[in-house]
């Protein structure tokens, strides 16, 4: 298919998926890169009781902190950023 008929496939709305190749596709920044922490007991025994009341790993919990953590601060500096 030439590219001037795929856009304009795809300005009309129409599914282009069946004409891509996505086999080889990726997420940019959502690689996955492996890190380790020390981390001492008191804190892993209670990530995993909250883990365990919400029903996901420690894994888990950690990045969804981490996300929660990073999004608030990457709000924050935007809206600082806004008011000067």
């Amino acid at each position: 298919m030439k590219a001037k008929d795929f856009d304009e496939k795809f300005d009309a709305g129409e599914d282009v998926t069946s004409d891509l190749d996505l086999s080889k596709t990726r997420r940019v920044l959502h690689e996955q890169k492996r890190v380790n922490v020390d981390f001492p007991t008191w804190m892993i025994e209670s990530l995993d009781k909250e883990a365990s009341r919400l029903g996901v790993t420690r894994q888990s919990i950690i990045k969804m902190w981490l996300a929660e953590r990073l999004d608030a601060a990457s709000a924050r500096r935007a809206l600082e950023s806004s008011t000067d």
